[in-house]
């Protein structure tokens, strides 16, 4: 196959309330949107870099560079007879793996409408439903944060994940875990501890959490296995997994107990269905996080997510817990169970409100061959 046309836009689109970790504050959905055109048919693909360099090296701006004047080229000059080509289309890139990965999520959405296969079918998902939580940011005290913590339980999440950071993270998880003595719960301190804090991290072993996500340096395996044996807690890998490789490396030094699988961040569906199966395979459960995107990239998660080692929740909340209104027609909604339901449509199932998008687009460019 040959792609015909590519898309490319940056959008912006307001989150319902601004979304804080330890090391920045996000008020919009910055991502770049890929739409492929081939044989009839067309696929959608969501890039979710932020507006800063601030989660990984990624942002809007370079995303965008890279997009329009490498990797759709690049593309448009392959001969692809399935989604895990582009993957091998772009091996000679490094880096820039969101950006490679909205192209990648596109070309999967592409061939499961040409074949009439949901993704989850392709992928190998084994679910109906999916388990899911909800990430609530850092709060401007404990009484906000039990407020909010409040409203998504009783909308019916029943796993929460905390972002914390020094002088935020043992009184207020104390705070939660006391009113909430059954909930799932979970931490994710965005890289900003270093292992000489060890004694504080170990002081969230009274609280019976699933998990504590990557405390130390975003690009760190080593010092977390060093952490790792000092905590009861398992530590889950997210920012420092971005590629099979790295988890690998992660899994041989026991530098966690769970990694957090976010498909844009290790380039597409393609690694990160291998670290699925590598992790499977270890023993090591994996989830799969998010990265606020909206529903067409949510739709790709929530797909990968049915595998069958995502055995913890994952960070793919109904959309109506970013904004207002999404653009797809086909916005995930919170199941009474905590579970989102699996699009069973063809490709990923997402319904792309073209209109609505139009209106968050900030700049759109077409390449042909």
């Amino acid at each position: 196959m040959k792609i015909e046309r590519i898309e490319i836009r940056r959008i912006e689109l307001p989150f319902v309330a601004p979304f804080e970790t330890s090391g920045w504050r996000e008020l919009a959905n910055h991502s770049l949107i890929v739409r492929l055109q081939a044989e009839g048919a067309e696929g959608w693909g969501e890039a979710p870099v932020g507006a800063g360099p601030w989660y990984n090296e990624e942002t809007q701006a370079t995303a965008w560079v890279m997009a329009r004047q490498i990797l759709a080229p690049m593309l448009l000059e392959a001969s692809i007879a399935r989604p895990e080509d582009v993957d091998t289309v772009f091996t000679r890139v490094r880096g820039n793996r969101m950006a490679r990965a909205g192209f990648e999520f596109a070309a999967w959405d592409l061939f499961g409408r040409l074949e009439g296969r949901s993704l989850s079918a392709m992928l190998g998902g084994t679910r109906a439903q999916v388990d899911v939580g909800v990430s609530v940011g850092v709060q401007p005290d404990i009484e906000a944060l039990l407020r909010v913590v409040s409203a998504y339980v009783e909308a019916g999440y029943r796993r929460v994940k905390l972002k914390i950071k020094p002088g935020w993270d043992i009184e207020p998880t104390r705070a939660v875990r006391e009113t909430w003595p059954n909930l799932r719960l979970q931490v994710d301190a965005n890289s900003i501890y270093s292992l000489d804090q060890a004694d504080q991290l170990a002081q969230l072993d009274a609280f019976d959490l699933l998990l504590i996500e990557q405390p130390l340096a975003h690009d760190d395996i080593v010092d977390h296995a060093k952490l790792q044996r000092r905590l009861r807690t398992p530590i889950c890998l997210d920012e420092s997994i971005v590629s099979p490789e790295h988890a690998r490396w992660a899994i041989e030094l026991q530098a966690c107990g769970v990694i957090n699988i976010k498909p844009s961040r290790v380039g597409g569906l393609t690694a990160a269905r291998q670290i699925h199966a590598m992790c499977a395979e270890a023993g090591i459960p994996v989830w799969c996080g998010g990265m606020l995107e909206t529903g067409i990239g949510r739709a790709a998660n929530v797909a990968l997510a049915s595998l069958p080692n995502f055995s913890l929740p994952g960070d793919i909340s109904a959309s109506e817990r970013y904004f207002q209104r999404d653009v797809v027609r086909s916005p995930f909604v919170l199941n009474s169970d905590s579970t989102l339901s699996v699009p069973t449509a063809p490709g990923t199932g997402a319904e792309v409100d073209e209109a609505f998008l139009d209106s968050v687009t900030l700049e759109k460019v077409d390449l042909t061959r």
